[in-house]
């Protein structure tokens, strides 16, 4: 009785196309074949309102249903095929969207995966851990995520391939098993075609463990999953059933619930791509083009009280906060006038060129990686540091000597609220440091990349309607707190500028470094499990 209920409710909520039934479409997870009639089911409100105890159960549940609060697949396929593939291949997607709407069911599915991964490099396929892992969070529903993390032995299935859910159900979800279907490789490269769904190696061992007595099974499945999961769900003495309307009045999961901290993750699109937010960006992107043309020259070739009021026409939103004691130099006692060092986090590549902006005068901005061409088309002198400790506190000496300079000491970019750990070589050059705080807001495409091409990272941050550039200067660093007049180990004023930049930015400060990140976002530790060293600022 439930399972025609459930298909009713499916049915009625269906978009109709044609008066003749059809498929259901595989952007709104339906299947085409009802449960096995033997399987009776609950209401899952009454699992996840209950207070018992489920440390002692093993769970088997759908990731899609179970989890998700969205009706869509689409997004998750539309980030593969922009991210992995190319604007071309997320194009082709979205023209033949209301094409796979119409057929549905497992051949819908079937278009979609051979859209995405068709001619993909299999060791390049990162995309299930450094990008879809974010969207996949902001989706998450707190009550299923509840009701799953309270249990003990974890099963996940999945509609989606392995490689785009894999990594995200065993780093944030902690599931002990992950079933769902390999991509078909030839010679290194994805074929697009998902192996045959197949359950027979699965046993009661995989569910309830050897020892069977240490764990009872329950099941949560959504409307309409297909017959290949009875098999999974034969061990389970109480089976849940999630409805779509039951999903609508789930929250979504707040960032201080995720299991692991969402500090690293990579891709452009800063937007969930729904169908409707995917057309908006196409429609967007030649004014988006233009946009960034008229922002690069205008920031290249006018000066600074021209370009300023014409970025800020184009929608680019600068604020700046500075203290009057930023103003005056404070070297120390006897030392001869020199550079004053700008102490800064890194968001984008853009940050020497704001606080030049900001300042109004000539800045050095050091680097450890530039791309050539944003070396020269750079409006502000750059010099490139080698990661040698004493080659580089010569170079930058030599810089300061000769005026002001500009130093990011996270060594790379982060997007969350987060602060890396800050390089000491800087603490060692001056007394004369003004720490400052940096803040990025986009709307559209992520102006940073670790797989991509940096040389696109300027123009991704400009084809932005409305990016938001905010730079607070803070009170230059009292000599208390400094290696030369206070006294301090080059480390520990490392560690109070990164912390006044928490402080004044409301992030958090970590011991990660440049090569946690490209560590996490290359695959190889994909959570770093063990090393996320996070405390507060």
């Amino acid at each position: 009785m439930s399972g025609n209920l459930c298909s009713l409710e499916a049915l009625s909520s269906s978009f109709q196309v044609h008066s003749k039934p059809r498929e259901t479409s595989p952007l709104e997870y339906e299947a085409t074949k009802p449960h096995a009639n033997h399987l009776k089911f609950q209401k899952f409100n009454s699992l996840a309102q209950s207070a018992r105890e489920l440390s002692n159960k093993a769970i088997c549940f759908h990731f899609e249903k179970t989890l998700l609060k969205s009706p869509s697949l689409f997004p998750y396929f539309m980030l593969v095929a922009f991210e992995a593939g190319g604007l071309l291949r997320a194009l082709i997607l979205f023209l033949l969207s209301p094409f796979i709407c119409l057929v549905g069911g497992e051949l819908g599915l079937n278009i979609m995966v051979f859209l995405c991964f068709f001619g993909i490099r299999k060791e390049k396929m990162r995309v299930g851990t450094s990008v879809l892992p974010k969207f996949f969070l902001e989706d998450v529903g707190c009550e299923g995520f509840d009701v799953v993390m309270r249990c003990g032995k974890k099963v996940g299935f999945s509609d989606l391939p392995r490689v785009m859910v894999g990594g995200f159900l065993k780093d944030y979800v902690s599931v002990d098993v992950v079933v769902a279907r390999e991509l078909k490789v030839v010679g290194g490269y994805f074929v697009g075609l998902m192996e045959a769904k197949n359950t027979n190696s699965l046993d009661s061992n995989l569910i309830l463990g050897e020892k069977k007595s240490d764990y009872q099974a329950i099941g949560i499945i959504g409307c309409h999953n297909e017959n290949m999961h009875e098999q999974l769900f034969s061990h389970c003495k109480e089976v849940y059933l999630v409805t779509e309307a039951e999903k609508q009045s789930w929250k979504s999961l707040p960032r201080e619930k995720y299991p692991e901290p969402l500090i690293f993750h990579d891709g452009r699109l800063a937007f969930k791509p729904t169908q409707l937010a995917t057309l908006a960006m196409f429609m967007y992107m030649p004014l988006g083009i233009f946009l960034c043309i008229l922002r690069f020259l205008s920031g290249i070739f006018l000066p600074h009280s021209i370009c300023t009021p014409i970025l800020a026409f184009t929608g680019t939103i600068t604020t700046i906060s500075k203290p009057k004691s930023s103003i005056s130099s404070t070297n120390g006692e006897g030392e001869k006038q020199r550079g004053r060092l700008y102490v800064c986090n890194h968001r984008t590549l853009l940050d020497p060129l704001y606080v030049q902006l900001a300042t109004n005068k000539s800045l050095t901005a050091v680097t450890y990686s530039l791309s050539t061409v944003n070396e020269k088309i750079a409006p502000m002198k750059t010099v490139r540091l080698t990661r040698d400790r004493e080659r580089d506190g010569e170079k930058m000496e030599k810089l300061l000597s000769q005026g002001d300079l500009v130093v990011c000491p996270e060594g790379t970019t982060c997007r969350e609220p987060y602060l890396l750990r800050f390089s000491p070589l800087f603490a060692e050059l001056t007394d004369d440091i003004v720490p400052v705080a940096i803040d990025v807001k986009v709307n559209m495409f992520y102006g940073t990349s670790a797989s991509g091409f940096k040389c696109l990272d300027p123009v991704f941050h400009f084809m932005n309607p409305n990016p938001v550039y905010s730079l607070k200067f803070l009170e230059n660093l009292p000599g208390s707190n400094t290696c030369k007049l206070g006294g301090k180990s080059r480390f520990e004023v490392a560690n109070y500028v990164q912390n006044e930049i928490g402080r004044a930015l409301d992030f958090r400060c970590t011991r990660l470094t440049r090569k946690d990140k490209y560590m996490a976002l290359a695959g190889n530790d994909g959570c770093l499990k063990g090393s996320r060293k996070v405390t507060h600022a």
